[in-house]
């Protein structure tokens, strides 16, 4: 199991077969800036899951497409549902940063199309899942963290045992694919920063090409 608290951190880590942490690779206090911008436009909200659950995470999307969950089942639409209008641009400084992250680990021209943003507070968790609601799993997932930490677990090919657990920070850019790419995932229960009490929430940016 990865040590969730070395101060020793690799340019590039690979924790798990095809799944890799570039820490520090984003500078997250210009990202928030536009993560604000696209909230006036499409806030964050929680949606209807098809078992009549509401996600335990508030969401919005950005770009093309945004991913959407209803009774219907989870879903890619080009139009924000509580508004019917289309979800805001993705910026081109995520699409820039996605890319520049993706080709260090050798996924060329990366070109997402769809942008899901996660707002986590303390308490909150991201159970066990598998990114699967894509049309073609060739291309990678480029994953920004922003704001608390949150010790990401990666299950492997079932839901059976956690077989890494990482610690993502400020500015963690992962990106993972090829064998990875439906690897089960989540994230653990959210806990307050006691180094830096003011820190209330995470931000994460995650970006995929839906089609």
């Amino acid at each position: 199991m990865t040590d969730l608290f070395s101060n020793t951190r690799p340019d590039i880590e690979e924790i798990y077969p095809d799944i890799f942490v570039l820490p520090n690779f984003a500078e997250t206090s210009s990202l928030l800036n536009q993560v604000e911008k696209i909230i006036e436009q499409a806030p964050f909200r929680k949606m209807m899951t098809p078992i009549g659950h509401y996600t335990g995470i508030a969401l919005t999307n950005c770009g093309e497409y945004g991913w959407t969950s209803d009774a219907e089942g989870y879903r890619y639409s080009k139009l924000d549902p509580q508004t019917n209008n289309p979800w805001p641009s993705l910026p081109a400084s995520f699409s820039q940063l996605a890319n520049r992250a993706a080709s260090r680990v050798a996924f060329q021209n990366f070109k997402p199309d769809a942008c899901l943003i996660n707002q986590y507070f303390v308490g909150n968790k991201l159970g066990s899942h598998q990114d699967k609601n894509e049309q073609d799993f060739s291309h990678p997932i480029v994953s920004i963290s922003i704001g608390l930490p949150a010790i990401f677990q990666v299950f492997g090919a079932t839901r059976a045992g956690i077989k890494v657990e990482y610690l993502l920070q400020d500015g963690d850019v992962m990106v993972w694919g090829r064998s990875a790419r439906l690897t089960y995932h989540g994230v653990k229960t959210i806990r307050a920063d006691k180094i830096d009490p003011l820190r209330k929430y995470r931000i994460n940016i995650t970006m995929r090409t839906s089609r």
